[in-house]
């Protein structure tokens, strides 16, 4: 008899409740050899005064168990309260992102029924690193943070995946057209990685065409890796049109700990109705059990949903306005076929690993191991952020000028990223925040901190507020900033 697994469970927000229920159920009626530990977290611990969403006593059990079957949660708005789903991932390391769009015509209606992709979406940084500021009275910023370590992980298990499952193609989807250093990084990387998977065949996509390749032609796609905040809006679309976001389920993997979700919210406009689609959980619980070496229960239950689509049992998202089922019902339809095969579609068998977690390779010591570059690092000078509404781009632009010297020469002042001095244009609109880019001055050969401080002293002194500094700098000669636009 094998003994029983432990896994931490959470019920979640909204239609969270019922639809982990009906999960549970389908698993316990499987044969899954687990043993549930519930823990709380969502809207009830945010509103109880935790602002993590999540008490110590649930990290304990996350850390224990290592895996998590979470249902959707509400984060309350306003008040501060931070992403619960980004908390977990980014504490954990979950650091892959992994689902899978598959369409399943013609039992669930979709324009594209060929349609079997699957996208990997890095899980820790880029704007979800979630670091803003309001800097000005008129402007906020959001940091986004590409790092060469996040990517090297996701890539490589964006290949290893394909690999794993006899999978021939990976792309790569950036904005590195616009965003040169921090997409840049991304695509040069997976540039250096494809190369080392020469029985794999690589393309790369701008975000925006790609998506739009995603919703017109997705079969034209098979493993398709990216950014934070792309793969997110990228996979709610790639799962819509196979029919619908409720079908979908992902999971969220990390050298240590794993977690398995659907990837919808907790819809409470429909919470308590008994209509909600179990669907995306049931099939995040399926990646959990391969993950946990229960293959044959995965295959199992697998394939009596496939039976339950293809005998017509929806319920109201899938069936769009045609008779539809229950929650309840529709759990009751997926049990009643456990041990049954589709005859349509193809059975799902899944292989039992040669251990527990082999499906997700380990990345991380891979990175942590590489040798560290030899880099160079020298200073060119300094962006200083001014917060100023009372005078014109022309009056900032002169008093800023004539105190720029020696050590450095005042370059160009941008607004919002475009250049307003010297030389801006009337019809540009500006706001209260400006930017004053200082390079070093002909008798300068290398800018430090303490010239900086002394600059910005000298800012203080012209009357200027200034409220952030970048500094300007080369690595191995090559510039690590950014051109103004107009520069």
């Amino acid at each position: 008899m094998t003994s029983k697994r432990a896994i931490t469970v959470a019920k979640g927000d909204g239609i969270g409740p019922e639809i982990m229920d009906a999960t549970l159920e389908i698993l316990n009626a499987a044969g899954a050899q687990i043993e549930p530990e519930f823990i709380d977290i969502g809207e009830k611990v945010y509103l109880s005064g935790q602002s993590a969403g999540i008490a110590d006593d649930a990290w304990e059990s996350l850390r224990r168990t290592k895996v998590f079957l979470k249902a959707p949660i509400t984060t309350p708005q306003g008040g501060g309260y931070k992403s619960l789903n980004v908390t977990i991932r980014k504490s954990l390391g979950l650091y892959a992102n992994v689902r899978p769009n598959i369409s399943y015509d013609p039992f669930v209606k979709t324009k594209h029924p060929n349609m079997d992709l699957v996208i990997i979406r890095e899980n820790e940084e880029d704007l979800y690193a979630g670091i803003e500021h309001q800097q000005t009275p008129e402007v906020v910023q959001c940091l986004k943070l590409i790092t060469r370590p996040g990517s090297e992980k996701i890539i490589r298990y964006a290949f290893e995946y394909a690999r794993k499952n006899n999978r021939k193609k990976v792309t790569c989807f950036s904005k590195d057209n616009i965003m040169k250093l921090t997409d840049g990084l991304f695509h040069k990387v997976f540039n250096e990685i494809s190369a080392e998977y020469p029985d794999i065949e690589t393309n790369h996509w701008i975000i925006d065409i790609g998506i739009a390749k995603i919703a017109d032609t997705p079969e034209d796609f098979d493993v398709i890796v990216m950014p934070n905040l792309y793969g997110d809006i990228a996979s709610d679309v790639a799962a819509q049109i196979t029919g619908s976001v409720g079908l979908a389920g992902s999971s969220n993997i990390g050298d240590q700990c794993a977690m398995f979700e659907a990837i919808h919210g907790s819809a409470p406009d429909i919470a308590g109705k008994g209509i909600a689609n179990p669907s995306g959980l049931i099939n995040g619980a399926i990646m959990m059990l391969v993950h946990i070496g229960q293959p044959e229960v995965a295959s199992k239950i697998h394939n009596a949903w496939l039976k339950t689509l293809e005998d017509g049992i929806y319920t109201g998202d899938i069936a769009k306005g045609a008779a539809s089922v229950s929650t309840k019902e529709f759990t009751e339809a997926v049990t009643d076929r456990l041990g049954q095969n589709p005859k349509t579609i193809t059975p799902i068998t899944y292989s039992k690993k040669a251990k527990e977690d082999e499906e997700y390779p380990k990345m991380s010591p891979l990175v942590k191991d590489r040798p560290k570059p030899d880099v160079v690092r020298t200073l060119d000078g300094v962006d200083v952020f001014l917060c100023n509404n009372e005078l014109t781009s022309d009056e900032i632009g002169k008093k800023i000028e004539a105190i720029a010297g020696p050590e450095f020469k005042f370059v160009v002042m941008t607004n919002r990223g475009v250049k307003v001095y010297p030389g801006g244009f009337p019809e540009t609109f500006t706001t209260d925040h400006w930017r004053c880019r200082f390079n070093l001055s002909e008798s300068n050969a290398e800018a430090t901190n303490a010239q900086i401080r002394h600059l910005l002293e000298r800012v203080e002194k012209a009357g200027f507020d200034w409220i952030k500094t970048e500094n300007l700098y080369r690595f191995n000669g090559e510039l690590g900033y950014s051109l103004g636009q107009g520069q």
